[in-house]
């Protein structure tokens, strides 16, 4: 199925509370994301990580978010956790994506930073070996802890990649810019984390009931679009 008329993937990231993950839960979403980087505002230990998968099992699927970590690393993690998807959101290489999935038997989203056009060309060293490629706004220079902070790219540089590609949307996404998102860059998925909340580390149970219908009726028109042409 062509990823413009798929129906669409939601992943909230970045949760640590068992009210705004029942929150997600309840919004319907696909994907649940637990962040076990120690710089970020969204870390969560072990047993926190545990209750939480706890909750969403069945419901959901966890993504377990790690930097740069090795593949016994990785495996030791999500021995414990169990989790349905590795998010790797670091440095890490082709051939480092390929042990870690050697190494824990998990589907993998390998993150890439855009800044730019030519940041794309970087999606085909991993594709065969990561399962899905979430695309995300670089980082400042002096960030602490990878990924968007909050910022869109350009999301019309999209228009280049080859439609059949499953790709996952991040980087500044909230719900008054979701839909404009889902229209241009026809992603097949979408990842959330700072459009969701009130502070850094924070999630709005508001906020993440607002964004979910907003990505659905997004999804819907375009699906609607798509079988008129």
């Amino acid at each position: 199925m062509d990823r413009a008329i798929a129906p669409l993937t939601i992943k909230i990231c970045g949760l640590s509370t068992p009210e705004t993950l029942h929150a997600a839960l309840d919004a319907g979403v696909e994907m649940i994301g637990l962040v076990f980087h120690p710089r970020s505002p969204r870390f969560v230990s072990g047993v926190q990580a545990t209750e939480l998968a706890a909750i969403a099992r069945g419901r959901a699927e966890i993504v377990a978010l790690i930097v740069d970590r090795d593949a016994s690393e990785a495996r030791d993690l999500t021995d414990a956790l169990k989790p349905d998807w590795l998010q790797l959101h670091g440095r890490e290489t082709p051939e480092q994506v390929g042990a870690i999935k050697a190494a824990t038997g998990l589907r993998v989203i390998k993150a890439l930073g855009v800044g730019g056009a030519h940041d794309l060309a970087a999606i085909g060293a991993y594709q065969g070996i990561a399962d899905r490629i979430l695309l995300d706004a670089k980082p400042p220079k002096d960030a602490a802890y990878p990924g968007g902070h909050g910022r869109p790219f350009d999301w019309a540089l999209l228009a280049a990649l080859d439609p059949a590609l499953a790709f996952v949307l991040s980087g500044g996404l909230d719900p008054a810019n979701v839909g404009q998102a889902v229209a241009i860059a026809k992603p097949w998925g979408i990842d959330v984390s700072s459009g969701v909340e009130s502070a850094p580390g924070v999630k709005d149970i508001g906020v993440i009931k607002d964004f979910v219908a907003a990505a659905r009726a997004a999804s819907a028109a375009a699906t609607a679009e798509a079988g008129r042409t």
